[in-house]
């Protein structure tokens, strides 16, 4: 072999070699969401009743109630036809706060941010998206919307 081909040969298999640790760690960074325990989620509402007058307009937003392990969830109308739902379970160190009766904090709306009220975190309402120094994305929900009916599924 060639001192070229063996310089190329070696170049090639560290670049792969970095690319799979790379790979790794970002697999890694986006699952973020592991230690949260939410159990099954599938609700179905009429965000357009009166029942949920909150989330009647665009910027609204309200509390739900989850089945446990679920700390209960949080939907924002972010426009006339799409909603996001939120666990309210907090996303960084979820158990924190818990007292021995079992009770333990949950995710808090402050409009425009989602406040974990135990370290002090926020998250904005629109997306999710952590707010120095949280570094996880907040528990989304998916949301099927079809005109007339919300469904949050997990």
């Amino acid at each position: 072999m060639s001192k070229t081909y063996t310089k190329l040969l070696t170049g090639f298999i560290v670049t792969l070699l970095i690319s799979i640790v790379a790979f790794q760690l970002s697999c890694k960074k986006e699952d973020n969401n592991n230690e949260v325990d939410v159990g099954y989620v599938n609700i179905t509402i009429d965000p357009n009743s009166t029942q949920y007058l909150e989330i009647n307009t665009v910027g609204g937003w309200l509390y739900l109630t989850a089945n446990p392990p679920s700390r209960g969830i949080i939907v924002y109308r972010l426009s006339q036809d799409q909603f996001m739902a939120y666990e309210r379970t907090p996303p960084s160190s979820p158990n924190e706060c818990c007292k021995e009766n079992g009770l333990c904090t949950r995710l808090i709306v402050d409009n425009p941010f989602v406040v974990d009220t135990c370290l002090s975190y926020d998250y904005l309402i629109l997306d999710g998206s952590p707010q120095a120094p949280a570094t996880k994305m907040l528990v989304t929900y998916r949301t099927f919307y079809d005109g007339s009916t919300l469904r949050i599924t997990n």
